[in-house]
């Protein structure tokens, strides 16, 4: 998502083949962005941030909660409508804790028989920033927050009530992006366009845990777990062994 908002090409190096990831990528492809394999890599190119353009279809989101709320937040800043659609267990979550923030900043979002669940039609154009103070630490309504900053007219300011990952906020400042955290307070500065570049997606911490634990419960074992990404907000379980 990231990178079709860039300019220029962005290469991503071990991204996951999965449900989640292929449902993003099949949005990103429905907004007109271009999405190729490339030895062994995924060339995202980007589209800019006023590149993106109405999808002919609704765009489908599967069970991937990540792709509705970032996308939502990218959506609240395009001058189009688009239909967010889901199977029937994302359709029973609620979004009304990005979706109403996002309405704050000026977009129209409308969900099914006017309640907050998906199918969800949002009309997203001009927005405004905001200072938002999140009454339940969430990481993906943070990054759908800060997604939307980039399109904003002022600053917004995202403020937690405990800490969450802030790999939306390493990503966007390696980008580009004008953003600073201080504390609990994020705030993204609009205006600085992202810059494609090169990634490396490290191995996820959360799937490794388990071969972890397994090591520390076997009496004389020895594991040696590499390429994994130790980002602070990702590794209490390190300590918990420890």
């Amino acid at each position: 998502m990231l990178g079709a908002l860039c300019e220029g090409p962005t290469r991503i190096m071990h991204c996951l083949d999965s449900d989640d990831v292929n449902r993003s990528r099949a949005a990103m492809e429905a907004l007109g962005v271009s999405v190729r394999k490339e030895a062994g890599a995924l060339v995202v190119e980007g589209r800019g941030l006023r590149g993106l353009r109405a999808p002919a279809a609704p765009l489908q989101m599967g069970n991937s909660g990540t792709t509705t709320r970032l996308l939502l937040g990218i959506l609240a800043g395009c001058p189009f409508e688009a239909t967010l659609v889901g199977d029937a267990s994302l359709s029973h979550r609620p979004m009304r804790r990005v979706t109403e923030p996002l309405e704050k900043m000026g977009a129209a979002i409308q969900g099914a028989q006017g309640s907050d669940r998906l199918p969800l039609r949002i009309q997203g154009g001009a927005l405004r920033g905001i200072r938002h103070s999140l009454p339940v630490p969430s990481a993906q309504v943070k990054s759908a927050l800060l997604l939307a900053g980039c399109f904003a007219q002022g600053p917004t300011t995202v403020v937690e009530s405990a800490p969450t990952r802030d790999h939306t906020e390493r990503m966007l400042s390696f980008l580009g992006a004008r953003i600073d955290c201080k504390g609990r307070e994020i705030t993204l500065e609009p205006g600085s366009p992202l810059q494609g570049r090169a990634l490396e997606v490290p191995g996820d911490f959360s799937s490794a845990a388990f071969f972890l634990v397994a090591a520390a419960i076997l009496p004389g074992s020895s594991l040696t777990v590499q390429r994994v990404g130790l980002n602070p907000t990702r590794t209490g379980l390190l300590e918990v062994l420890r």
